[in-house]
């Protein structure tokens, strides 16, 4: 599949409403993104630099945190802090491992004394892409989502987020790092998330084998077959139903019915707004990188990608409130292993980020 015949699928096969919302394919340059800082802040603009694929238009860094250099290097020790939990075990990068693409492997995610959360960890790699987060996004922003697990009682196990806040004020070497990031001594429940924001915004994944082939450098970027899974994706498979545009995903809840088998239900987005129709919905997560964020789903009830294509191809599970668009496929074998060959070909980089080895004392 050339170049121009890509173009020619992803806009041909593609309902009017998918052109609309965003078209999967999208040519765009590497870009390097500089964040200006308040004016008078005394702290250096990060230069964000976008792989092949990503669209700098999309970015949502807020204006009251913008990136800069000093907030990005605090935010990262204490992503990776232990000490930032109430028996320093548990840090950010325990359930959001760099080697895992950001997750844990793990079906459900092993918090504080060893308890076991309810769902998933998502990957934290292209967030600056999002603004809503959590599997039912209860996080309205980055910010929110970057202190909302230290005050879970399984997860990083602090009673309230003041616990948290006194906990890093009595590690001394990090108050000169909060006044060089922010120019202010003080250190609140709202600075540590902008840190902990604005470190997960440099996390991206791009450049692909899929971008480099529909960018039209490399012909030879994508297989025969994974070329053909990417036509079954555009087409008989509906994956653009939900995962559309650069990032793969429509930043929105649906009910796929998993989890709805089980004596336990998880509420889901219905949890968040009450509304009965939001039941057993959760959010669609980007596809880049899914061949290393293994296992799948909310509840990582999924083991492999197969498992994922083989659900989809039966219609999900029936339930009451069950997406319409989630409806069997008929796939053939050939096209389920395609469209797996296609999706791994959406593994990138960016991502690739070495833990620091000191912390403040």
């Amino acid at each position: 599949m050339t170049d121009n015949k890509a173009q020619h699928v992803l806009r041909g096969s593609c309902p009017r409403w998918v052109l609309i919302a965003g078209v999967l394919l999208i040519f765009v340059a590497t870009g390097m993104i500089q964040a200006d800082p308040s004016p008078g802040s005394g702290q250096t603009p990060f230069q964000l630099t976008l792989p092949l694929g990503l669209e700098k238009d999309n970015l949502v860094i807020p204006e009251d945190n913008p990136l800069t250099k000093e907030k990005v290097e605090l935010g990262k020790l204490l992503f990776f802090d232990k000490r930032l939990s109430a028996n320093d075990t548990i840090a950010c990068a325990s359930c959001h491992v760099p080697s895992m693409a950001f997750t844990d492997g793990q079906p459900v995610s092993t918090g504080i004394h060893g308890q076991k959360g309810g769902r998933s960890a998502p990957t934290a790699i292209n967030r600056v892409f999002s603004s809503a987060q959590f599997w039912d996004g209860r996080a309205a922003t980055l910010e929110e989502q970057s202190v909302g697990p230290f005050a879970n009682p399984i997860e990083h196990g602090f009673k309230d987020h003041d616990a948290l806040v006194a906990k890093v004020k009595s590690i001394a070497g990090y108050g000169p790092l909060f006044e060089r990031a922010f120019s202010s001594p003080a250190i609140t429940t709202d600075l540590i998330g902008k840190a902990i924001a604005s470190f997960q915004r440099t996390l991206l994944s791009g450049n692909s084998a899929y971008d480099r082939f529909t960018q039209g450098n490399e012909e030879q970027a994508l297989s025969a077959k994974a070329q053909n899974g990417l036509r079954v994706f555009l087409g008989k498979g509906q994956c653009l139903r939900c995962h559309f545009g650069f990032n793969f995903t429509d930043e929105q809840y649906h009910n796929l019915g998993v989890g709805s088998n089980k004596k336990e239900r998880d509420a889901g987005r219905q949890a968040v707004t009450k509304k009965a129709e939001d039941t057993g919905a959760f959010k669609t997560p980007t596809l880049r990188e899914i061949a290393n964020t293994a296992p799948y789903m909310h509840d990582g009830s999924l083991a492999t990608l197969r498992e994922v294509v083989d659900f989809y191809d039966q219609g999900g599970l029936p339930n009451a409130h069950v997406d319409p668009v989630i409806k069997p496929l008929k796939l053939t074998e050939q096209e389920k292993k395609d469209l797996v060959e296609f999706m791994e070909s959406l593994n990138g980089e960016g991502w690739n980020v070495t833990p620091p080895t000191q912390f403040p004392k």
